[in-house]
């Protein structure tokens, strides 16, 4: 039986690696104006989709619902500049996680596309 990436990674591991990624977030002026409020429910929430996108228990649509990404993110004005910032910050997390071999770069690029997709604005 073939593991998924969630099993593969490790939930302490993955969550390690999601608050990584917002503390990094938080002193990156590009982005950070688009996390309102508390950083902690913002991380919390990933935790929820991660787990849920790489194939664990589906923690973000029992409490919130589909995930609905695009929808979700209209508010908030996202350009290939926020995206880039984005991506940068993720790809520092996931190269300090240290996951196993080849999985960082399948999240990497799993994350690359849906990034893509959230861009909203050319502006």
């Amino acid at each position: 039986m073939t593991q998924t990436p969630y099993e593969i990674i490790g939930q302490k591991a993955l969550y390690e690696m999601i608050d990584y990624f917002y503390y990094l977030v938080e002193q990156d002026s590009r982005i950070n104006h688009l996390f309102p409020g508390d950083f902690s429910e913002t991380s919390r929430k990933q935790k929820q989709f991660l787990t849920q996108f790489l194939g664990g228990p589906n923690l973000y649509t029992q409490e919130h619902g589909h995930p609905m990404l695009k929808r979700r993110h209209l508010d908030f004005i996202i350009t290939n500049h926020e995206r880039d910032a984005w991506l940068e910050n993720m790809y520092k997390a996931i190269q300090h996680a240290n996951f196993p071999e080849g999985v960082g770069d399948y999240l990497y690029e799993r994350l690359r596309l849906t990034a893509n997709h959230m861009v909203n604005s050319e502006n």
